[in-house]
């Protein structure tokens, strides 16, 4: 079962006990708007990053090569 990079980051709010107004507060924007992007699940490389900071984690994300196992 795969889940949604909404949901990940649900998942570390309650982690680090940090609510959602919370989080956009930190990122600058409002409630409203980051509650519509956790819901279409929707962010860029850049919000991914800013979020992963906010909440004091890193955003690993990339692409593999399987033969070779090379990073992009």
């Amino acid at each position: 079962m795969t889940i949604t990079m909404a949901e990940k980051i649900k998942i570390i709010l309650g982690r680090r006990d940090m609510t959602i107004s919370e989080l956009a507060d930190e990122l600058g924007t409002s409630r409203q708007n980051l509650s519509n992007k956790l819901s279409r699940d929707n962010f860029s490389i850049k919000e991914l990053n800013a979020i992963a900071e906010a909440m004091n984690c890193n955003f690993e994300g990339g692409f593999r090569f399987k033969d070779t196992h090379d990073v992009i």
